[in-house]
C-alpha cells in the first residue's frame, strides 16, 4: 500500500519524532496537537520537549516542506494516534485525581509503607484523548484510508473503542478503512535511534490492516516487523513494562528488606547477578515515566481478579517514595524545618522527562512534613512545578542546605567532587537513594552518608 500524506495526532515524545521522521522519508505530514503553544513554538523554530538530536531534525523536517503543524486534523491516506493516556485514581469517596505526567497529586503522595493505600484502589485509564483523536478523524476519514492508534492502552481499546467511534464516519472498519494498533517501544534518550532499530509489531483488526500498517513504517523502519492481531499488540506493549515494573518492586522489596537485616544490598545483587540465570534490578526511589509506571494499571483494570500480583507491585513501587522519605528522617532525625537540597527530579537519569517521576512525589512529601526543600534538576532548569521550588544553579541548591539528597544519577552528579561540594554548603549529610557516589571519598571529605537498601547506615 502507498502513502503520500499522513496525519499525525499528538505531538509529543513520540509523535513529533515520527512525524519528523516520516517527513524525511520523503512523505508530507500533518502534525496536529490541541496544544496551541505546541504548535505555535515548533512554527517559530522552537521544540517544546528535549530528545538528543531531536531539534536538528524537526528543522529538516521543516525545511523540507514535507512536514506542516496544525492544531486540526486533515484529509491524509493515513491517521496516526500517539496521544497521552494518562489514568484515574479513584479514592473511597468517589473522588478521582489524574496521574497525566503533569503533576503528582496530592492524593498519590499520601500512600503509606507497607501497606494498601486507599488512594491506590481503583486507577482507571483515561481514554479521552484517544476518544478525542478518533473523533477528530471521522470528518476527514475516507475509503481506503489507514489509521494506527500507537498511544499504550487497555485491552481491545482498538476495536472496542477506536473502531465504533472511526464507524460513525459511515464507513466499516476491515471493508473500508484499515485499522491496526502499534505499540511504541523506544527509551527516552535514545528514540531517534530506537524508533528506526527497533523491531516492530503492528496488529490488525484483519491481516489487510496490518500489512498496510507494515508498508507505512517499512519506509523508515529498519528493525524487524511483525504482524498480530490488535489485541495481541496491545497486550504486547502492556506486559513488556509490567515486566519491567514488578522486577523493579522486587528489587526495591530486597533494599527495604536489607536494611531491616543489616545488608547492603547493592553488594548483595552484584553477587546474586553472579549466578548465570539472575539479573536482579537497581533499586531506588520509585518508577516513573509515562510508560513503566502506568501500564500494568491498564492489566490490573481489565481483569483485577488475575492481576493481583501486578497490582502488588505497583503498590510496592508507588510506596517507595515514601520509604525514601522514612530513610530521610532517620538521618536527619526530624525533617520539620531541615533545608534538603534534592539533586534531580526527572524520572531517569540524563533525561529532562518529570512524567510520573517519584523523586518529584519525594519532594512534595518531604514539604508535607515540614521540610525546607530546594530542588535542582540540570536538565530541565526552567521547569515550573506547582508547590515546589526549584532553582537554576547546583551552587543555589547547596548554599544553606543541611542535607543533599540524590534521587536521580544524572551524569553531572556522578561528576562532582566531594570536596569541592564540601566548600559549597554547610550541609555535612548525603542520602544517596540510587547508590551514585562511593561513600570513601565523601566521607573523608566530611559527610555522612546514608544510602538507600544499607542497614546500619551513617
Amino acid at each position: 500500500m502507498n502513502f503520500d500524506t499522513v496525519c499525525i495526532l499528538g505531538l509529543g515524545y513520540i509523535g513529533l519524532p515520527t512525524a519528523s521522521t516520516l517527513a524525511t522519508h520523503g512523505l508530507r505530514v500533518i502534525g496536529v496537537d490541541v496544544n496551541p503553544k505546541v504548535v505555535a513554538t515548533l512554527r517559530n523554530g522552537g521544540l517544546h520537549l528535549h530528545e538528543p538530536g531531536l531539534r536538528t531534525l524537526v528543522r529538516a523536517a521543516l525545511q523540507s516542506g514535507n512536514l506542516s503543524v496544525s492544531e486540526t486534523p486533515a484529509e491524509a491516506d493515513a491517521f496516526i494516534i500517539a496521544v497521552p493516556t494518562p489514568f484515574r485514581r479513584t479514592t473511597e469517596d468517589g473522588r478521582q485525581t489524574m496521574d497525566d505526567g503533569r503533576q503528582t497529586t496530592d492524593d498519590r503522595r499520601q500512600t503509606v509503607v507497607g501497606g494498601p493505600s486507599s488512594m491506590l484502589n481503583t486507577p482507571r485509564a483515561d481514554l479521552s484523548y484517544v476518544r478525542a483523536a478518533a473523533e477528530a478523524i471521522v470528518p476527514h476519514l475516507r475509503r481506503g484510508n489507514l489509521v494506527i492508534l500507537e498511544a499504550t492502552s487497555p485491552p481491545r481499546t482498538t476495536v472496542d473503542v477506536v473502531a465504533p467511534i472511526l464507524e460513525r464516519s459511515g464507513l466499516k472498519a476491515g471493508a473500508d478503512f484499515h485499522l491496526a494498533y502499534s505499540p511504541e517501544r523506544v527509551l527516552p534518550g535514545q528514540i531517534l535511534r530506537e524508533l528506526i532499530e527497533n523491531a516492530r509489531v503492528i496488529g490488525g483488526i484483519d491481516r489487510p490492516s496490518a500489512e498496510a500498517g507494515r508498508d507505512l513504517y517499512a519506509t523508515f523502519v529498519r528493525g524487524e516487523i511483525y504482524l498480530t492481531d490488535a489485541t495481541t499488540a496491545e497486550m504486547v506493549k502492556l506486559m513488556e513494562n509490567t515486566y519491567r515494573d514488578v522486577n523493579i518492586a522486587i528489587a526495591n522489596t530486597f533494599a527495604r528488606l536489607s536494611e531491616r537485616f543489616g545488608v547492603d544490598v547493592w553488594e548483595a545483587i552484584a553477587l546474586a547477578n553472579r549466578h548465570p540465570r539472575v539479573s536482579i534490578l537497581r533499586p531506588g526511589p520509585g518508577v516513573g515515566g509515562h510508560c513503566i509506571s502506568v501500564d500494568p494499571w491498564f492489566l490490573v483494570e481489565a481483569a483485577p481478579d488475575l492481576a493481583q500480583l501486578i497490582a502488588t507491585a505497583r503498590q510496592v513501587n508507588d510506596t517507595q517514595p515514601r520509604f525514601v522519605v522514612e530513610l530521610t528522617r532517620r538521618a536527619l532525625g526530624d525533617l520539620f524545618g531541615k533545608r534538603i537540597a534534592v539533586l534531580g527530579l526527572a524520572y531517569k537519569p540524563d533525561v529532562d522527562d518529570l512524567r510520573e517521576s517519584p523523586a518529584i512525589e519525594v519532594a512534595h512529601l518531604l514539604q508535607a512534613e515540614g521540610a525546607l526543600v530546594k530542588a535542582y534538576e540540570p536538565y530541565k532548569v526552567d521547569a515550573a512545578l506547582e508547590g515546589l521550588t526549584l532553582v537554576p544553579t547546583l551552587e543555589a541548591a547547596l548554599e544553606d542546605a543541611d542535607a543533599l539528597l540524590l534521587l536521580v544519577g544524572h551524569r553531572p552528579f556522578r561528576e562532582l567532587r566531594p570536596s569541592e561540594v564540601a566548600a559549597l554548603t554547610p550541609a555535612r549529610l548525603v542520602v544517596d537513594t540510587v547508590n551514585l557516589w562511593n561513600p570513601a571519598p565523601w566521607e573523608a571529605a566530611g559527610f555522612a552518608v546514608y544510602r538507600l537498601g544499607v542497614g546500619g547506615n551513617g
